[in-house]
């Protein structure tokens, strides 16, 4: 069964209004030059102006990069993949993600548009700040923000780069195994570690 419209590298009109099309395509570097300073500043505050000792940041970085991994499955599987059962609510959600498995190759449709990435980077800083407070906070969403830029960029080029090597390699099959054989299974992008727990893994 075809999983797809169409695999060519191709950008399909989503919008009536021009305004609209024009901030759902993004290039690929897009993230890296919003979110790399944000990193860099966010990994400067706890070093030079709160003093934190090198293991405590280490601890937090690692946190918000595996706290990273599971929003990723959890936004890809049951908020990119649902599906809702009122055309406007189908085509709302065919905006977010279904248009990129009709269109696997469109590149201008493979990294999050900042109309999305922002407010939700925002969202997540300000939950984590009333969580972690307003000092571990920042190596915390350093990390967090550094797990989302691998996981975006890890998708763009899977879908263009012939990336070999075992891991990825195994990523790059991993994905193309979701998008053309099991789009039900296999939500991890970045890692399919919580494909594992939650028996999502694709079948051999």
């Amino acid at each position: 069964m075809k999983q797809y419209v169409s695999n060519k590298p191709e950008t399909p009109r989503m919008f009536k209004s021009d305004f609209a099309e024009f901030f759902s395509r993004v290039h690929w570097t897009v993230p890296l030059w919003l979110f790399v300073p944000f990193v860099g500043y966010a990994l400067y505050r706890p070093i030079y102006i709160a003093g934190l000792e090198t293991l405590e940041i280490i601890g937090l970085v690692a946190a918000g990069i595996v706290t990273w991994t599971l929003t990723e499955y959890v936004m890809h599987r049951f908020v990119f993949h649902f599906k809702p059962k009122s055309e406007a609510m189908k085509r709302f959600f065919w905006t977010f993600h279904g248009v990129h498995h009709d269109y696997p190759s469109d590149p201008l449709r493979l990294v999050m548009v900042p109309a999305v990435s922002l407010p939700l980077a925002a969202l997540f800083f300000f939950l984590f700040w009333l969580i972690f407070g307003s000092v571990l906070v920042w190596p915390f969403m350093a990390g967090f923000i550094a797990g989302y830029l691998f996981y975006d960029i890890t998708h763009y080029a899977v879908h263009h780069f012939p990336i070999k090597g075992k891991i990825f390699g195994f990523l790059r099959e991993h994905h193309m195994r979701h998008h053309f054989q099991q789009p039900d299974k296999g939500y991890g992008v970045s890692s399919p570690f919580w494909d594992t727990v939650f028996r999502t893994e694709l079948e051999k």
